[in-house]
């Protein structure tokens, strides 16, 4: 699909407008809510408010930057879910009355759909076939990709997703949110090994096929490392030993994410791995997984400016779609359980070496 694409992006704390052509961003603006950090999470009703109040400048700005008006327009893309509701129905119905009004195609985007295409964005590599990472707040996903709208989920969590343990392993250390930026940075100056915090339905036992295989499992390690913070906290330690239990519950994590994508990798027929989500701008997990890739297989990751909630994402694969022909019908609304289009569940299918499903 050639021209300029507008996406729109409200499904949890970022109010963002994006437009993009076959190059790639032309223009994109991102607003952050600051006024959650005081409760330690995302408070919904304050989040959609604040949608309603920026989303106009923010569409100002994305066209600005790309010097074009409306007219210059081809399609609108928005994030139809999942996410939260209220958020959601901001950007949906503003997306639906923008292009209604202006005899615009307009189509509904899964969020997550989004942040598979992030890195091809500004990497022309980072296209199927892969193995995709997606981590996020909200989801930890990892996808055998086979071509743009044909995806199969190898794994996913079960319970907390990895940015959700990020921000509750913060607050329960005495750290900001979002958790993962700061987790981060208190790990930096941790000691490696002071503690050891368990990796989740990770063994070497492990088999393909396996239930365990390729899904994921936060919540016990969030358990673990609150039970390590109030064991501390009663020796009147924990203030100082916040950086040694960041860095052993960051290296857990990473741990589990890069094991995972590695089983992954050497199992299928692919030669990359795509990063996406807001986890992905974790600098250790990146090395990391850099590292274990070496040079059989190549690492695609998007910068941090669209590895986080961003509009850019979303008009990318309005692009994609539009271009194929699809269109969301007017009656469209936000739906925070949304189907990830083109995903099959390929979880716990037994791996045979004679007849495999992979």
């Amino acid at each position: 699909m050639s021209g300029l694409t507008l996406g729109i992006e409200t499904s949890c704390d970022e109010t963002s407008a994006s437009v993009v052509d076959e190059t790639g961003v032309r223009g994109l603006a991102i607003a952050s809510q600051d006024a959650h950090a005081a409760f330690g999470g995302v408070v919904p009703e304050i989040a959609a408010r604040a949608h309603l109040t920026t989303l106009d400048a923010m569409v100002a700005h994305a066209l600005a930057e790309a010097e074009a008006s409306h007219v210059d327009l081809n399609g609108v893309g928005v994030t139809a879910g999942p996410g939260l509701v209220g958020a959601l129905l901001v950007g949906v119905n503003w997306a639906k009355a923008f292009a209604f009004a202006r005899g615009l195609p307009f189509l509904g985007v899964h969020h997550m759909e989004g942040h598979l295409f992030a890195a091809s964005l500004e990497d022309p590599a980072a296209v199927p076939p892969f193995v995709s990472l997606l981590v996020s707040g909200g989801h930890t996903m990892l996808i055998d990709v086979r071509a743009w709208g044909e995806y199969r989920l190898l794994g996913a969590t079960r319970d907390d997703a990895a940015g959700e343990a990020f921000d509750k392993v913060a607050r329960r250390l005495g750290l900001g949110y979002p958790g993962g930026p700061e987790i981060q940075r208190a790990a930096a100056s941790g000691v490696a090994g002071r503690y050891v915090l368990p990796r989740p339905m990770l063994s070497s036992a492990d088999r393909p096929g396996d239930a365990e295989y390729f899904d994921f499992s936060f919540s016990g390690l969030n358990t673990a490392s609150a039970i390590l913070a109030e064991e501390l906290e009663r020796e009147g330690r924990l203030a100082e030993a916040v950086p040694d239990v960041a860095h052993a519950f960051q290296e857990a994590v990473i741990d589990v994410l890069v094991e995972k994508t590695m089983r992954a990798v050497e199992l299928l027929d692919v030669r990359a791995v795509v990063l996406g989500g807001g986890v992905s701008s974790n600098a250790p997990l990146r090395d990391r997984l850099s590292r274990r890739l070496g040079s059989t297989w190549t690492l695609h990751a998007p910068p941090p400016r669209l590895a986080t909630d961003n509009a850019a994402m979303i008009a990318a694969v309005a692009r994609h779609r539009l271009g194929a022909g699809e269109r969301s019908p007017w009656s469209l609304n936000a739906d925070p359980a949304l189907a990830f289009p083109g995903l099959s569940d390929v979880r716990y299918a037994t791996h045979h070496t004679s007849q495999t499903v992979f």
